[in-house]
């Protein structure tokens, strides 16, 4: 029997990879939801633990502690495996996230001018302090090719990013997010995002190659932009309409919509700005209608976040190695990171708030949110890693960054905010009512 099963694998070798890529992903999945309960259980949310998961599965730990183990479990023929799913994933992610771009704020000036100014403030001091640090130490951290302008840069834009998601969830989970407040939070963090891409997208762009090329690279993606965002936005108008009527996607409709995210993402990959960027201007070009929304993430959330994302975050913590920061020679840079990335979007966002005229309280409730990265940073930074932007030393140190950025924000708000706000019984209040609209309940 033993002798037939293994002419069996030498004769198949696509069995032979199934059998060692299933249980891998298995032991992915079980960890991942242990991690994710044990998050929940210390009031945390569960992308936080799914995050320390993959960490856990790398080799800080699990190759640390059972380094044959690991390397059985994850050998270097799976990897790639795992790629192609993390990719396919982080692009319907992202689409998922540019789908739920629109928030009901059509026709409030105000709430769209305190957005702008909480995008601005979310991205400029986090943006410029990370530059800073990285221009510093891009002698110590950088890669050779690597010039100290687009180093500095890169760790600035990853230090400008927002947890969008995870900000969203976290607003629902408290009961504020039809609030003022919640509103606002959410709109200012999606300009955040949207403005992190597009950022990283150049920046890629200008690393690519010479300068002619870049701007090729950048032309298309131009065009790639403008396209999506006019006529295929209004191909896909009737799609919008039939789900508005029905309330629900069918499956011919369904290929339509994951179809156009992956080929977005296939096209982007190829003008060279990461299937990520297509997969979000894709769900930007989705219908604006609720029941459009609500049925496209009822739909594929739950797949994307309960089986690909834990794949991602795997595939992150296979590249993470946290042993070597223990000494002062990295310790001292990563604190120096860590420090410029939660003062730029805590106190940026916190005192932007402030001046806007809102409470202490409130202004750093929403200080709290901005500074949980989460799974974008991850993804802001995979692909940096992949570009050669930057090297396994610093991408560990923005996971770390990340976890500890992210942890810290649910209990920072609620210390500001600590009683939980009931869902509103009666209409938003306008902005005619002054200063009232903006009190949370």
């Amino acid at each position: 029997m033993s002798q037939s099963v293994g002419l069996a694998l030498a004769r198949d070798p696509n069995l032979n990879l199934v059998l060692k890529v299933l249980p891998a992903i298995v032991l992915i999945l079980v960890t991942s939801a242990l991690c994710g309960r044990l998050a929940v259980a210390v009031r945390q949310p569960r992308v936080v633990g799914e995050m320390v998961a993959g960490v856990l599965l790398g080799p800080t730990f699990f190759g640390a502690l059972f380094p044959g183990t690991q390397k059985a479990v994850f050998p270097v023929e799976v990897k790639p495996v795992l790629y192609v799913l993390s990719t396919v994933g982080l692009t319907l992610f992202m689409f998922l996230v540019g789908v739920g771009l629109d928030h009901g704020t059509h026709g409030n000036r105000e709430l769209g001018r305190s957005a702008a100014v909480l995008a601005v403030s979310g991205i400029v001091p986090a943006l410029a302090l990370g530059a800073g640090v990285g221009f510093l130490l891009h002698g110590r951290l950088s890669r050779g090719d690597v010039s100290p302008l687009e180093f500095a840069f890169f760790v600035g834009g990853a230090l400008s990013v927002t947890a969008f998601p995870m900000l969203a969830r976290i607003l629902y989970e408290q009961g504020r997010q039809n609030t003022y407040l919640g509103r606002l939070a959410l709109l200012g963090a999606s300009i955040d995002d949207a403005a992190a891409w597009c950022f990283l997208a150049l920046l890629t762009a200008l690393h690519s190659g010479a300068p002619a090329d870049a701007l090729v690279t950048i032309g298309f993606s131009i065009a790639f932009v403008i396209v999506m965002l006019t006529a295929v936005r209004r191909l896909l108008r009737p799609l919008g309409a039939q789900v508005s009527r029905t309330g629900s996607l069918s499956f011919d409709q369904m290929y339509v919509v994951i179809g156009v995210a992956l080929l977005a993402g296939y096209v982007t990959d190829y003008i060279g700005i990461y299937s990520v960027f297509g997969g979000f201007i894709a769900g930007v070009a989705m219908p604006r209608d609720a029941a459009f929304r609500e049925a496209v993430h009822g739909r594929m959330m739950d797949l994307v976040c309960v089986f690909l994302l834990p794949v991602f975050f795997t595939y992150s913590g296979l590249n993470t190695e946290l042993n070597g920061l223990a000494g002062w020679s990295m310790a001292v840079p990563f604190l120096l990171i860590l420090l410029a990335g939660f003062a730029g979007k805590y106190f940026g966002c916190g005192l932007a708030m402030r001046a806007l005229g809102f409470p202490s309280r409130e202004s750093y409730a929403i200080g709290a949110l901005m500074n949980a990265r989460g799974l974008m940073i991850l993804i802001f930074i995979n692909i940096g890693l992949a570009q050669g932007l930057i090297n396994r030393e610093v991408f560990s140190m923005l996971v770390l960054v990340a976890v500890i950025t992210t942890a810290a924000a649910v209990p920072l708000f609620r210390r500001a905010l600590p009683s939980p706000a009931p869902a509103p019984a009666a209409p938003e209040p306008t902005v005619e009512e002054g200063e009232n609209a903006r009190a949370v309940p």
